[in-house]
């Protein structure tokens, strides 16, 4: 493995992606470097470091590759807090920016985690968490962005930086279930204490009993019920 700065594929990368990787790189890191047949991102020491602005899906086997004979850590941006800045979609328009009401936690990384959620019980493996404030750009396209009235989203900007957890042993997920929330306790339990959806807390559950975080402690009524596992 060599440990020299490469710029395969640079000039694709969007916006909120090269600005993550100038954020995290250190003097002395190699950037864009070829491993096993793959670019990673970034690769400190033994260490290679892989930033992923979308879904965990896209990376899955790239990852399951890497980890068999490297150390591989796993950076995910989830955003605290967004503003939206809409271009301007004909002559007369003017842009427009305004800041979303929605606000992100760490715990969203459940959305993604699904994807591979056994893969935190391979001791090369480790998530780093970022919660950043960002920019999404979007731009009028018609019919393709019928979700959202014809805008689609055009790229995202990295504002700040404003908190990491890295998260490197199942145990380690143990910081998501509420303190308070009283074993054995169900799916209803887990959203009621979070708090968060019940969609999310079914993500949880389904990450968290797979690798080994918590373990099925019987049933109330037609619910399933759960304890914390010591390790």
């Amino acid at each position: 493995m060599q440990n020299t700065t490469n710029k395969i594929g640079t000039l694709n990368e969007k916006p909120l992606h090269e600005a993550l990787k100038q954020w995290y790189a250190q003097p002395g890191d190699g950037q864009e470097v070829p491993v096993d047949g793959s670019v990673v991102d970034i690769v400190r020491g033994e260490l290679l470091v892989e930033i992923q602005t979308g879904n965990f899906t896209a990376i899955r086997r790239k990852l399951e590759k890497l980890i068999v004979n490297h150390p591989v850590r796993l950076v995910y941006p989830i955003p605290c807090e967004k503003w939206i800045l809409k271009l301007p979609y004909h002559d007369n328009a003017t842009t427009s920016r305004r800041k979303s009401p929605k606000r992100g936690a760490f715990v969203q990384v459940f959305d993604e985690l699904v994807s591979f959620p056994r893969l935190l019980m391979n001791p090369n493996f480790s998530i780093e968490l970022l919660l950043i404030q960002e920019e999404e750009v979007r731009r009028y396209e018609g019919t393709r962005g019928w979700r959202r009235r014809g805008w689609v989203t055009y790229e995202r900007r990295l504002l700040k930086v404003v908190g990491q957890r890295v998260l490197q042993t199942p145990a380690d997920m143990h910081s998501f279930i509420p303190a308070t929330l009283i074993e054995p306790f169900s799916t209803s339990d887990l959203a009621a204490a979070g708090p968060v959806s019940r969609r999310l807390a079914q993500k949880m559950v389904y990450c968290l009993r797979l690798m080994g975080s918590i373990t099925p402690a019987g049933k109330r009524g037609h619910a399933l019920l759960y304890i914390r596992k010591v390790t």
